[in-house]
């Protein structure tokens, strides 16, 4: 499997475009969730990104990234599909290889303990472990933020160890609280607000990942990378307390930034 650094691609032939309305159309480049796939997506990202700086697109809105596909949206009375197609086109081929950014790697608390996970014994024992080995393997993974999506700065994270995975509920929740850590099929996610939702809630984490008063309002971001750490109940609450009067060092659970 190529790495990130390594991916481009050819836009003639390695993507199919699917309408998405009169301001958009979107790019599907291919069809599962898997690392090779979301760097394709990321590379086409920014090298859209590189063209819209030079002002080689006008019109273009922006861009939104998903797992296998990237939408493009646009302002109809600037340009139009057929023009933006057709500078896309000029992308370079296979063989161009496209830089990639270091992205950044963090370490967040979770606490497993009492209410803060109310799935957890459920999910043990439907994957045939404990509770305690269900929290050492999910520990153990660093996971791959792929894409921000659901709610605002909701990430999907991959990939859970065959062992930890799932179906989602057969009855969702109406209300999921903020921060619930929580897992369905091949991935694990953070609820940033309350929610309804149908994975099954681990744990909690106190560190806030969406807030639009910051200059970036997601902490998280597509290409960052995440491992958790176990807190007890008693630094959980410190954290939510901190966390609540803003005076929580957000820093302080990312590590510099890494290769990607």
């Amino acid at each position: 499997m190529a790495a990130e650094s390594d991916v481009s691609f050819d836009v003639s032939e390695r993507m199919r475009v699917v309408d998405a309305g009169d301001q958009a159309f979107t790019l599907v480049l291919g069809e599962r969730i898997a690392p090779e796939v979301v760097a394709t997506v990321t590379a086409l990202d920014r090298q859209i990104a590189a063209l819209q700086q030079t002002g080689s697109l006008p019109g273009l809105i922006e861009t939104v990234p998903t797992f296998c596909s990237l939408t493009v949206i646009y302002d109809p009375l600037q340009t139009s599909r057929r023009q933006l197609l057709a500078e896309l086109a000029q992308l370079p081929p296979a063989d161009a290889r496209v830089s990639s950014p270091s992205s950044r790697r963090w370490r967040l608390p979770v606490c497993y303990e009492g209410d803060c996970g109310p799935d957890l014994e459920g999910t043990a024992a439907a994957l045939g472990m404990s509770a305690e080995a269900l929290i050492v393997q999910h520990q153990q993974t660093e996971y791959r933020v792929y894409m921000l999506g659901f709610l605002p700065g909701f990430p999907f994270m991959g990939d859970l160890p065959p062992a930890l995975q799932l179906p989602r509920r057969s009855e969702p929740r109406l209300r999921v609280p903020p921060g619930s850590v929580a897992i369905a099929g091949a991935l694990t996610a953070i609820y940033p607000s309350e929610s309804p939702g149908g994975w099954h809630l681990l744990g909690q984490c106190a560190v806030p990942l969406f807030d639009p008063a910051w200059p970036q309002p997601s902490l998280l971001q597509a290409g960052d990378r995440v491992s958790f750490s176990t807190v007890n109940t008693a630094e959980h609450t410190r954290l939510l307390h901190a966390a609540k009067a803003r005076a929580l060092d957000l820093a302080a659970f990312s590590d510099a930034e890494v290769a990607s």
